[in-house]
């Protein structure tokens, strides 16, 4: 793709995630060109940075974003604001024929995770990112399930307080929903539970998550080596995603089986994976690793959508 063919694109939030995400495009993207900022509050430093980076603006919302003179040429958008909104935004973005990239955990569009769909949904009209958790878990249950009978997986989403927006706080009960689904749908586990958790520790606390699976058909060696590999991928994207110890492995059997609400009686391997994500720190500092997996999950996908939408008009 040369550099007269970016896609041009437009980020509706200007908060935390949508000004973490316009950064990174602005820096690292040789296939994604801003167009626009979107907002609602006229104050917001996401808007200001924007404007003085040279980027269309406005504060008036998604109505005032279909006002700008640059709206005909954007070709892809991404929407982090909140669940509650996206449906609006939806609407008016796909019907104008432009791709919603979904960073809120509205869940209209199918589940996305680069590593592991990223090549599935290139032609969908809507795609939706999970969540921060999601992004960050979901490749590890899914490794599991590549090699394993996934029967029960669960996350917890360890953040630092200050990292969460407004945004972020409101969509709580969204995030445990998609997430959860999301483990289910694309980790390919039976049953999948999520939880988050908002760290008010000083100084803030790096991103921090823990993935527990139940599986049975494979040995231990075979689920770490598929793990190990899976990490590996994406860290290729989130240069701050890693390991944060060993894998862990736990045997039960007819000696000591385990009870699982909603799965019954269990005899397999119980695998702990404990990981950190720590943030390039294009906007927040490092500690907002939960920032960054999201913003480069979307850039990944949106620069393969915009890809794929070239080779179509070249056809």
């Amino acid at each position: 793709m040369t550099e007269n063919k970016r896609s041009k694109v437009a980020i509706i939030g200007s908060g935390n995630i949508g000004t973490d995400l316009m950064i990174k495009i602005m820096r690292t993207s040789s296939v994604l060109e801003m167009g626009a900022m979107v907002g609602i509050d006229p104050s917001s430093d996401g808007l200001a940075r924007a404007k003085r980076m040279g980027t269309a603006i406005t504060h008036e919302g998604i109505d005032g974003l279909v006002k700008l003179d640059v709206w005909p040429e954007i070709d892809i958008v991404f929407d982090a604001t909140s669940a509650g909104a996206h449906k609006r935004h939806n609407e008016i973005v796909t019907g104008a024929g432009k791709v919603m990239v979904d960073l809120t955990p509205a869940a209209i569009g199918p589940y996305v995770i680069p590593v592991v769909n990223g090549e599935s949904h290139l032609d969908a009209p809507n795609v939706n990112m999970v969540t921060c958790g999601g992004q960050a878990t979901i490749p590890i249950v899914a490794a599991v399930s590549s090699v394993a009978t996934v029967h029960y997986a669960e996350i917890v989403a360890s953040i630092a307080s200050k990292s969460a927006g407004p945004g972020t706080r409101a969509n709580i009960d969204e995030f445990t929903e998609t997430t959860s689904a999301g483990i289910e749908q694309v980790g390919g586990a039976a049953k999948g539970k999520a939880i988050i958790v908002l760290n008010p520790a000083e100084p803030p606390m790096i991103m921090r998550d823990t993935v527990f699976t139940l599986s049975s058909g494979a040995e231990e060696a075979e689920i770490e080596a598929a793990i190990l590999a899976q990490v590996d991928k994406v860290n290729a994207y989130v240069p701050g995603y890693r390991l944060k110890q060993k894998v862990q492995f736990e045997r039960f059997g007819s000696n000591n089986p385990v009870k699982i609400p909603g799965v019954g009686v269990f005899e397999g391997i119980k695998t702990s994976v404990f990981l950190e994500v720590e943030g390039a720190a294009h906007y927040l500092p490092a500690y907002a690793g939960n920032l960054d997996i999201m913003t480069s999950a979307g850039m990944a996908t949106a620069e393969k959508i915009a890809a794929r939408r070239l080779e179509k008009g070249a056809a």
